[in-house]
């Protein structure tokens, strides 16, 4: 039992695991799981966002400050993620066998999909229309690898969004404090 039965609404759990024995069985393709493991390893730490972000400083000088308040709205995003992960300590799948190591043994929420989905929010508003599917993509990737249930990637691309939502009007030009 995790930290998340006392909320879970009834057929949720059984969602969840349904769900991600579906998506994880798609890794029976090695090009699905071999797309999988490279998403994962890229999005470990944020690191393909905040790559993509201080690329997108490096190569848009007038954009510079907006791409670095970006990039800083996505690490924080992560950063909460893995906060909450040490409060709610929900352990990762145990019904089927994961694709990859992970940092961590807590999967509530996917620090991966909040990542993802701050970076995909923020650097959307900049013109990188392309990190949207990219984004999509790698939530999808940690259900393929099995290493979270749907809901934790769910709630890790809400976490994302509302971080980089709220961010915002700090990234606009003028903006808060910019």
């Amino acid at each position: 039992m995790d930290h998340l039965d006392a909320i879970d609404r009834p057929g949720l759990r059984g969602a969840d695991h349904r769900i991600l024995t579906a998506l994880h069985a798609r890794a029976r393709d090695p090009r699905v799981a071999t797309a999988a493991r490279a998403l994962s390893w890229t999005g470990e730490h944020g690191a393909l966002w905040l790559a993509a972000g201080l690329t997108g400083a490096a190569v848009d000088g007038g954009r510079r400050g907006a791409w670095l308040r970006g990039t800083a709205l996505t690490a924080g995003a992560h950063l909460v993620s893995m906060a909450v992960k040490r409060i709610v300590r929900r352990p990762r799948p145990a019904h089927v066998e994961p694709l990859v190591h992970t940092a961590g043994r807590h999967s509530f929420p996917s620090s991966h999909a909040a990542s993802a989905t701050a970076a995909a929010v923020a650097f959307g508003t900049l013109g990188a229309p392309a990190i949207a599917p990219l984004a999509a993509a790698m939530c999808v990737s940690r259900l393929v690898v099995g290493v979270h249930y749907p809901s934790d990637v769910a709630a890790g691309a809400a976490l994302g969004a509302l971080t980089a939502r709220l961010g915002s009007r700090w990234m606009a030009p003028g903006g808060i404090h910019a």
